[in-house]
């Protein structure tokens, strides 16, 4: 049988490629981001009464990783990149139907002039995400304290400690809320976005992540890493 789902909204997201994106929601609480309803669910009667919870579950399309065939193994990032499990074992995007599943947390629910959002905080998604569907959150089914994690039984551990070069500060500070911004990429950057089978970073490699209207680079010596600039996207 083959079903078909169209998205009921899309999403706002700060992340402008894959590269970047933490591997799990609520990893980096300040990337904040929001669902825009599309007709016909942009109904504002759709979501009242979802004020009052505090986060929610979305169901969404992995849609730049959409492939012909599937895989039944893959290497989990937090296995190095190089060890295999099962395709069910995994939060993997490549999967024999693309549909990820995420909790974040809401923090606005705003509605009017014919248009429905949700903000939201803690996102791992992709800009111009489809989600398929929104589940309000409930602690006393979804949170089991006593669950087992698998190879993955706690939070990936920050790697790096992030400074910033004058320029990369002087461009801070002429854009709006730099101190959020701040703290934003400082932990898209500590936990290390390039890939598990990167290996040991080149000592003059310059690095960049398309974040917002801007090029982030950086470089990496040792435990260091130094945000060089926010570039305008495109200009090398």
């Amino acid at each position: 049988m083959n079903y078909t789902f169209e998205p009921i909204g899309f999403i706002r997201s700060p992340y402008k490629e894959k590269f970047g994106i933490p591997r799990q929601p609520g990893l980096i609480a300040e990337a904040r981001g929001e669902l825009v309803f599309a007709a016909p669910y942009n109904r504002p009667e759709a979501v009242i009464g979802l004020e009052g919870y505090s986060h929610v579950w979305l169901q969404f399309v992995f849609h730049q990783a959409l492939r012909d065939d599937w895989q039944p193994m893959v290497r989990p990032p937090r296995l190095g990149g190089n060890k295999r499990v099962g395709v069910f074992a995994s939060r993997s995007p490549f999967r024999p139907n693309p549909i990820g599943l995420s909790v974040v947390k809401l923090e606005q629910v705003r509605a009017g002039d014919g248009e429905v959002v949700l903000e939201l905080s803690g996102i791992d998604l992709l800009d111009g995400t489809p989600v398929l569907d929104v589940k309000p959150y409930v602690g006393y089914v979804d949170s089991i304290p006593e669950a087992r994690s698998g190879f993955a039984p706690e939070a990936p551990a920050v790697r790096f400690q992030v400074l910033f070069s004058d320029l990369a500060e002087a461009q801070l500070l002429s854009r709006c809320e730099p101190d959020q911004l701040r703290r934003f990429i400082t932990r898209v950057l500590e936990v290390d976005p390039r890939p598990a089978y990167s290996g040991d970073s080149q000592p003059d490699r310059i690095y960049g992540i398309r974040l917002y209207d801007f090029d982030l680079r950086w470089r990496i010596s040792g435990d260091l890493v130094e945000v060089l600039e926010l570039a305008p996207p495109g200009v090398d």
